[in-house]
């Protein structure tokens, strides 16, 4: 929905300010508004998941989890503690353990699920929550392979069909101050875009050595950020929050041709490169080139830059004249500021608010399509770099490619090893 003006510095004439309020962008609320109660089952209890759930009872009044599953007992009680310290107490025939734990929290009598797995079993996941007329919160991303997008994409138009609503975990999308300076943007505050430069520097992520006594499966479950069957590589179970923010700025036009290079330097396990560039190739002749590494010891950074004809901006909260001059901030208020109008609301419990909002007010709401697309443009750059090769867009979308096992249990793997992807020798995408 379309949201009044906050600020007018940038804009100097009427016929601006009227342009602004044409662009269509989430209305941001304290809490969600008082309804009928609402029951949430959880599947996947590490720590995101956990963060999920507390976000989730945040978001308003009326609320709870009643149902939580994992494949490991461990996360689940830790989970459940947390939760308890809450005021939600889950009882144990509402806890469940195993690769069909899902099938069981969504069966429990839920309203509502939040799906905060390893990106491999979203696609699996959320088919059977919309088979099953769930509302969902589904994390970023939804998928690791191109047959997982499209079958999430497939999915989402089913959601859509029955007036389900889902909300992904692209927070920027949700974020008061980001979202203002989209709308500017979008008003037309820095001409016609015409490229972009995305960097996220960060450090080492956590890892897991193999255990006596854990199979294969064990060993890559614990340690799932670290392979890409698992994760979808650093690219696409990180990145993709910045490539998300690039998108949404850039109109979510789908680009032509991802041509990127990568490598790795200090990641201890698994199979996945540390570090990688990406230059995106849009129909009208544009780049965006979007670069990342977790590599500990580092500078880190974290910049999201569109420019355009008049300006440009950080996507965040500024937006610069081409002479690198301010012509609009953001207002963030100081803590003692008597007007908080302009406060930044937790972005990760607004997706939440925006959720429960939108089954009690019975607007349903989908950003499947939009999750899908930035997925795919991660695997994209990952694919580029692994084999050497510039992927396009519609290769990607005809890939045939599926990582991980047919079949998800304990044991052995087979055909998974820990060995790196070496470009102009890896398999063909």
């Amino acid at each position: 929905m379309s949201v009044p003006t906050l600020l007018s510095s940038c804009s100097g004439t009427e016929s601006k300010e009227e342009k602004l309020k044409d662009v269509e962008v989430p209305e941001i609320l304290k809490s969600a508004p008082d309804g009928k109660p609402l029951k949430a089952g959880l599947v996947g209890c590490g720590g995101r998941g956990t963060g999920a759930a507390e976000d989730f009872l945040n978001a308003g009044n009326g609320l709870q989890i009643t149902a939580i599953g994992d494949i490991f007992k461990d996360k689940l009680d830790a989970c459940r503690e947390i939760l308890k310290s809450k005021g939600q107490n889950i009882p144990d025939e509402n806890c469940f353990i195993g690769f069909d734990a899902y099938e069981k929290v969504i069966d429990s009598g839920v309203d509502v699920v939040l799906l905060c797995t390893p990106p491999v079993f979203r696609p699996l996941h959320f088919e059977y929550a919309v088979k099953k007329g769930k509302h969902c919160f589904v994390e970023k991303p939804c998928a690791v392979d191109p047959v997982g997008a499209r079958r999430m994409q497939a999915t989402g138009k089913q959601a859509v069909q029955q007036n389900l609503c889902v909300i992904s975990g692209t927070i920027r999308r949700s974020q008061k101050d980001c979202i203002e300076t989209y709308r500017r943007v979008a008003g037309g505050a820095i001409g016609d875009i015409i490229s972009a430069h995305v960097s996220r520097q960060g450090g080492a992520l956590w890892f897991r050595q193999r255990e006596k006594g854990w199979d294969d499966m064990e060993y890559m479950m614990r340690n799932w950020v670290n392979f890409c069957w698992t994760s979808g590589d650093f690219v696409v179970e990180q990145f993709i929050h910045e490539i998300d923010m690039m998108s949404w700025f850039m109109g979510d036009k789908k680009p032509v041709r991802a041509e990127a290079n990568g490598g790795r330097q200090r990641r201890v396990t698994g199979d996945m490169y540390d570090f990688m560039s990406i230059e995106y190739l849009y129909d009208n002749g544009h780049r965006a080139h979007c670069t990342s590494r977790q590599i500990g010891g580092c500078d880190y950074q974290n910049v999201v830059m569109i420019y355009g004809t008049k300006g440009y901006t950080n996507c965040f909260d500024t937006i610069f004249n081409l002479d690198g001059t301010v012509a609009w901030k953001y207002p963030h208020p100081k803590a003692e500021d008597a007007d908080q109008s302009m406060a930044v609301p937790n972005p990760f419990v607004q997706e939440h608010i925006r959720l429960v909002t939108a089954i009690r007010t019975n607007k349903p709401i989908c950003d499947v399509e939009q999750l899908v697309q930035s997925t795919l443009m991660a695997i994209m750059g990952r694919e580029s770099a692994y084999t050497g090769k510039f992927i396009t867009w519609d290769q990607t979308m005809a890939s045939s490619q599926k990582l991980g096992p047919e079949n998800y249990e304990f044991g052995p793997v087979p055909g998974i090893n820990e060995e790196i992807p070496v470009a102009g020798i890896a398999p063909k995408f």
